[in-house]
């Protein structure tokens, strides 16, 4: 088959297209769709959304999808926001396959881990961590639920929304676009959704070692970069909201409700994609910082995207070490290659060539004021699935934007340059050293 000689990289898109292709025949058939009316469009996007774990939806997800495309979306969630690599490996151990090579160097790609080595033991370690966390979260929610839904329909938006929150998706099931503004106080729903999308955006490798510090007592570099990165984004982005919103989008709340609002938008923004509070109140500088947590998302290897947690702290201890005269990059008593260090330029840069040129498309073919339009690129971008009520509004022409936004979004700009690119041997050539005046 031609799909063994295929690289990681490549693998990793053709998967991701694979999946997006059987869901949207799966949302395009009659039994998905309560009116019956299939629209392949809507189809499309909704898969590539849920298999892109973004959550911009073009229709109300609770009222134009059926129990069975509802179940369509949450499965294309799940092996999205998982990779589809996690799941071949998950039925590998199920039937006690053996597995290959290839498919060793697809899942190293797929949670971005630097070691060939370990990496099943860690892939089959995090399956089950997943499924269990995702278990009690649903069981949580079920509770809660119960006196409003009664023992079904709370142990199916438990388990719904659950899995949901853990990949970072966004969709919910209650209907008319209000996501989680129903709940804006409930201390129970707002905890256990902020705990599952931040959990699910740490990243698998950071996870793995977080629970088994008690054990290790080890944290890995990477893992201190990612935990700090993602406390001073939280903390910081949070304090900023409870304060330029006190007395504008907060007010009404109690005191404790406004820092728990802050709190839960600032770590929804960072990719989950769910509102408590309404985002078209927010003042303008709100839905600034908004556009910043989702650009940077969340951290390598997890169900969030973004230019991820340690490329933004890379570019920081970058600047801050010229800043201080100093040769090396250095944190935490550790120098950092120059070779990362280039990488994490050449993915923000990726990154802002791909928002440019998106944002001139989206907005060459229907004149749109300046900020939406960078809110809903940058959403679908970092597979966030947030929106300033533009995403119903669209023409096909922008859908088809939106949708390849959200691919680039998910498998990553860098990746799909490394899958496309044409590889030839070449001899190694070493010209000699010029200079360009930089500043």
């Amino acid at each position: 088959m031609a799909i063994i000689g295929m690289s990681p990289p490549r693998l990793l898109v053709v998967s991701f297209a694979a999946l997006i292709l059987i869901g949207t025949l799966l949302l395009s058939t009659p039994w998905a769709v309560r009116d019956g009316q299939v629209d392949f469009m809507t189809a499309l996007f909704t898969a590539t959304s849920a298999t892109c774990i973004t959550g911009l939806v073009v229709v109300d997800t609770a009222t134009h999808w059926t129990t069975f495309g509802h179940l369509v979306i949450m499965v294309l969630i799940q092996v999205g926001g998982l990779g589809v690599m996690a799941f071949a490996t998950f039925f590998a151990f199920l039937f006690g396959w053996k597995i290959q090579l290839s498919q060793r160097l697809a899942m190293q790609q797929a949670m971005n881990y630097s070691a060939l080595g370990g990496v099943v033991r860690i892939f089959r370690y995090l399956l089950l961590t997943t499924f269990a966390i995702e278990a009690i979260a649903a069981l949580i929610l079920a509770i809660r639920w119960f006196p409003s839904y009664g023992v079904g329909k709370a142990l199916w938006f438990g388990l719904f929304h659950s899995v949901s929150a853990f990949n970072n998706a966004g969709f919910d099931l209650f209907g008319n676009f209000h996501s989680l503004m129903a709940f804006t106080t409930d201390v129970t729903v707002n905890l256990t959704f902020s705990t599952l999308f931040i959990a699910g955006g740490l990243g698998f490798i950071v996870l793995y070692e977080v629970f088994r510090y008690r054990q290790d007592h080890i944290l890995s570099l990477h893992s201190k970069v990612v935990l700090v990165t993602t406390a001073i984004l939280i903390f910081g982005g949070s304090a900023i909201i409870f304060i330029t919103e006190y007395h504008h989008a907060l007010q009404g709340l109690p005191l404790w409700g406004k820092i728990m609002a802050a709190y839960f938008q600032t770590s929804s923004a960072r990719t989950a994609g769910f509102v408590t509070v309404d985002l078209n109140s927010f003042f303008l500088s709100s839905q600034m910082l908004m556009i910043i947590l989702m650009f940077i998302g969340g951290s390598p290897g997890s169900t969030a995207g973004g230019i991820k947690t340690s490329t933004f702290a890379l570019l920081w201890i970058a600047i801050l070490s010229r800043l201080r005269g100093k040769r090396d990059n250095e944190i935490f008593e550790r120098r950092i290659p120059s070779s990362d260090m280039f990488t994490a330029l050449t993915i923000v840069l990726m990154y802002v060539m791909t928002l440019i040129i998106m944002s001139f498309l989206f907005i060459l073919t229907h004149q749109q004021d300046f900020l939406p339009v960078i809110f809903e690129i940058v959403s679908a971008l970092g597979t966030v699935g947030l929106s300033l009520g533009l995403t119903t509004s669209h023409t096909v022409l922008e859908q088809l934007l939106v949708i390849v936004t959200m691919f680039l979004g998910r498998v990553g700009p860098l990746t799909l340059g490394f899958a496309l690119a044409y590889k030839r041997s070449q001899p190694f050539i070493r010209y000699p050293e010029g200079k360009i005046m930089v500043g």
